[in-house]
């Protein structure tokens, strides 16, 4: 890998000590090295703020600490203005990334010029073993409102297509948006191996059936502007991909 490849790295955190010292570590193991990781914390309670602390000495990781407590969203959208690299990478303050990931993503969007990829993932809890996601090859607009299979802790995108999308300041699902706009300009392509371990949460706002749907619906319909049936339609192709991916929770 050439040394003038980059890659900035941002990782939003809140109340993550349980989680986010093995999610930067997982970082810090990755055999690819031009990195940069950018978190921006918000709010966070003693216990997390004593987790970042432990790596601010680190000259390749760089903390925002925000006294106000900041959405998901918001986090995302202050740190997409501090990149500089020729990529960035997103992750969950809950998620792991195997030791390769950097490594053999970025190849393989530098061998095939691609602008935004994303992989396999395995999910993962302490209480449920899940089996690998393999979400479709490649994704266009059009495919992907009707199967979300794009975890955003798997994406890495070319700094140059970002431009000025933005994560829309939602309770939940801010990243399908962001998702929706960059696939507007250019088609995603999958890496055909898990790198990623996504963490399945009962107490997460992700993990709400109900209010993910509502969120998507309003998404589709104020920023998407999908008529009723356009809408519907996305929801019903979204609803079954999500059954095949986990089953009946």
């Amino acid at each position: 890998m050439k040394k003038k490849i980059n890659v900035d790295i941002i990782l939003p955190s809140y109340d993550s000590y349980k989680y986010v010292e093995t999610t930067i570590k997982s970082i810090i193991k990755q055999s690819f090295k031009n990195w940069r990781l950018i978190i921006v914390d918000s709010s966070s309670n003693i216990k997390t703020l004593k987790v970042l602390k432990k790596f601010k000495k680190n000259k390749k990781i760089k903390i925002f600490s925000f006294k106000k407590r900041l959405t998901a969203a918001q986090s995302r959208n202050f740190a997409l203005k501090k990149i500089k690299a020729k990529y960035v990478a997103f992750i969950d303050s809950d998620d792991l990334w195997m030791p390769e990931k950097l490594e053999k993503q970025i190849n393989f969007m530098e061998i095939n010029n691609y602008e935004f990829s994303y992989t396999q993932y395995l999910p993962f809890s302490d209480h449920k073993n899940y089996k690998l996601v393999k979400p479709k090859d490649e994704y266009s607009y059009e495919s992907f409102i009707g199967d979300t299979s794009i975890s955003t802790s798997s994406m890495i995108l070319k700094k140059d297509i970002i431009q000025k999308a933005k994560f829309t300041n939602t309770p939940i699902c801010e990243d399908y948006f962001f998702k929706c706009l960059i696939l507007k300009n250019c088609n995603a392509f999958c890496y055909p191996e898990g790198l990623l371990k996504y963490r399945v949460r009962k107490d997460s706002l992700q993990s709400n059936k109900l209010k993910n749907f509502y969120w998507i619906w309003k998404i589709n319909k104020d920023f998407n502007n999908l008529n009723f049936l356009s809408n519907l339609r996305s929801l019903l192709l979204i609803s079954l991909s999500s059954l095949l991916k986990y089953g009946i929770k």
